[in-house]
């Protein structure tokens, strides 16, 4: 990574440590720790000036500092997005909408009882098997009025053979077939999260759903 670390402001000494206290920070020399400084006390500053102009107005929501501050928007989104595309499939098909159906102008399906509560991915590029157990957990919940949180270390570790790489990348459609021909997802407290590659350990007991794909 080239970045210019510039002088730390003295300003921000104490909400650098709690930074790092908060968060468990270590890095692994002093220059190392310069230039997360560096980028964290950028990251504080945008934020800063993005309240600033909430405040005013200018933007709908605000921000604040969390455990990815020290990272530059680059870095976030290669850790963070492993969401392999398939260039090869494309469709033709188009939605369209009914014209004797009247849609809301928009839907909060947390009200609803469809969306378990905010997960983390941590250090594993493994946002595809959060975007399949999200999809399939909403499902799941409108079908049986039940929401369960469902496995997504089970599909960082079983699903490889389907072209899934687990921290490093994935896609919903190869982990869509993979639980298909599984029959089936665990729970995620039979199977909880680890954010890192492992050995498959699926158990068909703790099965929360089958999975058909049409």
């Amino acid at each position: 990574l080239s970045y210019c670390s510039s002088k730390p402001t003295s300003s921000l000494d104490e909400a650098w440590k709690l930074f790092k206290n908060l968060h468990n920070k270590e890095y692994n020399s002093i220059n190392d720790e310069q230039l997360r400084r560096t980028i964290w006390e950028e990251n504080v500053r945008m934020i800063q000036k993005h309240n600033f102009e909430s405040d005013l107005g200018i933007h709908t929501f605000t921000m604040k500092v969390n455990q990815f501050a020290d990272l530059t928007n680059e870095e976030f989104v290669k850790q963070m997005n492993q969401l392999k595309m398939n260039p090869e499939k494309k469709s033709n098909k188009k939605f369209h909408i009914p014209s004797n159906i009247n849609l809301p102008k928009s839907v909060d399906w947390r009200t609803k009882g469809y969306v378990t509560p905010v997960k983390n991915q941590e250090q594993c590029g493994s946002c595809w098997a959060f975007s399949t157990t999200g999809t399939l957990e909403g499902q799941i919940a409108k079908k049986t009025q039940k929401l369960v949180a469902l496995s997504e270390q089970q599909l960082v570790d079983c699903s490889t053979d389907y072209g899934n790489n687990g921290c490093c990348g994935g896609l919903m459609d190869n982990s869509y077939k993979y639980l298909e021909d599984n029959h089936g997802i665990d729970t995620n407290a039979s199977y909880p999260y680890e954010a890192i590659d492992g050995k498959c350990r699926f158990n068909a007991k703790t099965v929360a759903a089958d999975v058909t794909v049409n």
